[in-house]
């Protein structure tokens, strides 16, 4: 059975693509981020798939880019912040290696930049944030296997303390 090594979970600025490539390398695996998956599904950027389409046809791609990751992937999976919030993704990360990666609302702010092209953060990035944080912290506390705090960090020692998180469980 195809397996991946890690998913990856948080919020925007969280860290997901920069450790998931690091991960991936120091395992000598390939990365598969869901939003580019999504991205290449629909043929153009997310800003412009919420714009043309909606939220909910984003969802949709963002489910089935999930799915198909999850079967087909051996390596390090990085989800978009909120593939979580869907009921079938939630059930089909039980028994995988989920890695949250903590970020408190002032570190993600930063990380992500107030003038981001993420659709979500347009209108007021720092309250949407935070409103986006209090929904979706305890669906990544409880979805993670592993908690990783990211606050303050480098990229490689956040990769450090998962290899050896991962080392232990096998």
């Amino acid at each position: 059975m195809t397996r991946p090594k890690a998913v990856l979970i948080g919020p925007p600025g969280s860290g997901k693509t920069t450790v998931g490539t690091a991960l991936a390398e120091r395992l000598g695996v390939a990365l598969r981020d869901t939003d580019a998956d999504a991205e290449a599904a629909a043929g153009k950027p997310i800003g412009e798939i919420f714009i043309d389409d909606g939220e909910d046809r984003f969802r949709e791609l963002e489910r089935a880019a999930v799915a198909a990751a999850l079967a087909e992937h051996e390596g390090v999976i990085a989800l978009g912040g909120g593939a979580v919030l869907a009921a079938e993704t939630q059930e089909l990360l039980a028994g995988h290696t989920v890695v949250y990666l903590r970020v408190g609302l002032s570190e993600a702010i930063k990380r992500v930049g107030l003038a981001s092209a993420r659709p979500l953060l347009v209108l007021n990035p720092r309250s949407q944030m935070r409103k986006l944080l209090e929904e979706r912290l305890p669906i990544y506390e409880r979805l993670g296997s592993l908690h990783v705090d990211t606050d303050g960090r480098e990229p490689a020692d956040i990769v450090e303390e998962i290899l050896k998180a991962l080392e232990a469980e096998s």
